[in-house]
Order: structure tokens, then sequence, then C-alpha cells
């Protein structure tokens, strides 16, 4: 049987036979289901920190205040949910790929259930 490739880009191929993320290679015909897994970042240290910021400009010091506000609120827009790929096999569930793109993610999770659609 020809091997069909249903997804490739950078260093991630999926085909009927293989899932390849870098250097991890896993066998499809292992490969028992597949599900996302969505870790959102705790945001409750940045939000605090902008609170004692805003308190300090309010109350004291309004450079000193503004600065650590402006940090603060430059942490809570740097941070990113983080996606993962969880394949399960008779060996347990692992997780096959992390991104902080959502987009990424279901096209990867789309080719995988073709590709155990397609082994039969």
């Amino acid at each position: 049987m020809d091997e069909r490739i249903f997804f490739e880009y950078g260093d991630v191929k999926v085909t009927n036979s293989r899932f390849i993320n870098g250097g991890q290679t896993y066998a499809m015909n292992n490969v028992t289901s597949v599900k996302p897994y969505e870790k959102k970042p705790s945001r409750t240290a940045g939000v605090i920190v902008l609170l004692i910021g805003i308190i300090i400009m309010v109350n004291s010091s309004l450079a000193v205040g503004l600065i650590i506000s402006a940090v603060a609120a430059y942490y809570l827009y740097q941070q990113k949910t983080i996606y993962h790929i969880l394949l399960s096999t008779s060996a347990g569930e692992t997780t096959a790929l992390v991104t902080y793109q959502r987009h990424y993610l279901n096209d990867v999770i789309a080719a995988l259930n073709n590709a155990i659609i397609h082994r039969g």
C-alpha cells in the first residue's frame, strides 16, 4: 500500500502509516484516538500586580505605579493559550504536539483522524 500524505507543514507530517513531529515518529496503526487539550494561562499574578500598580499610582507615586501597571499589562497581554494534541495508544496517552495556534492544531487533528479512517 502506498503512503498517502494527509498533512505536511514544516517538521510535522501525517500519513496513513506515520505521524512525524520533529524528531518523533508515531506509528498510526498504534494510535487508537486523538484529542485536543487546551491549557489556558493563569493570569492571577498579573492581575494582582496590575492592581498593586494602580493602587501605588493613585496613592503615592504616579511614575512608579504607571511603570508597575504597564509591566503587568504587558505580561497579561503576552500570555497565550497552549494547545496540545493527545494521542491514545496501547501504551497510554502521550502529548504529541504543542502549539499556540488553534487553527494549526485543528488541521493536524483533522489529518490524524483522516489517517485513522483511511487505515480502516
